[in-house]
């Protein structure tokens, strides 16, 4: 199964493709233009497995949550691409993206991600590794960094942007409990990874059933006012 991956839910545009069972991947940090580099991105990477889109199975991409705008992108992106080609999606969790990670770059077991979701909350889930793959604990959420406590008194791996923007408070809310921590960011590759064992257990749906998980209810209003 060849599939076709993007992410542009954060900072972090990429792209991958694993194609005829190699990945092929690209990444940029920016923060801002996702909607312009993510086509020369996905270009890049089908250049570099020699493959079309007539190749591709699947379309997979970080559906969230993240960056308002950069939800839309992704999405938008995916569609576009599926409709285009009459391919099937597979949405992503760029929280899981994210703990995927860590499991393969820090051999992680449990991992409890919290990334920064601006206007004073992070974005939270607990995962564990499972076969090489990072499993959801529990629900994600949008909170006050105050609230995100440990799902258990076990240790665990913390990754993601909001152990560095909140460090005081969420390292006091797992205190002991922490093995290491990595801000990291989700990637097209993560994605990829996932979404491969994601597909062939047939969770696949239309491209028309697309839709972003921002997390928050009202990304518009301020705080105060949610």
């Amino acid at each position: 199964m060849n599939i076709l991956a993007l992410d542009t839910c954060t900072e972090m545009c990429s792209a991958a493709i694993v194609f005829n069972g190699q990945l092929f991947a690209c990444s940029e940090l920016t923060h801002r233009g996702h909607s312009e580099k993510i086509l020369g991105m996905l270009d890049s990477v089908m250049a570099d497995a020699g493959c079309t889109l007539l190749d591709i199975d699947v379309v997979a991409f970080g559906r969230g949550p993240g960056s308002f705008t950069g939800v839309r992108v992704g999405v938008g992106v995916a569609q576009g691409i599926a409709f285009a080609r009459n391919l099937p999606v597979v949405p992503v969790s760029t929280m899981a993206a994210v703990a995927q990670i860590a499991i393969d770059d820090y051999s992680a077991k449990r991992v409890a991600v919290a990334m920064d979701a601006r206007m004073g909350e992070v974005y939270t889930g607990h995962f564990i590794e499972n076969n090489g793959l990072a499993n959801a604990l529990d629900e994600e959420q949008v909170c006050p960094p105050d609230r995100y406590q440990p799902a258990d008194k076990d240790k665990w791996f913390a990754a993601g942007t909001g152990w560095t923007e909140y460090e005081t408070v969420l390292s006091q809310n797992f205190a002991g409990q922490v093995t290491e921590k990595q801000a990291l960011l989700p990637t097209a590759a993560a994605i990829a990874k996932l979404a491969m064992v994601m597909a062939e257990n047939g969770q696949t749906i239309p491209a028309e059933q697309a839709v972003p998980v921002y997390l928050r209810d009202n990304v518009a209003k301020k705080k105060g006012e949610q």
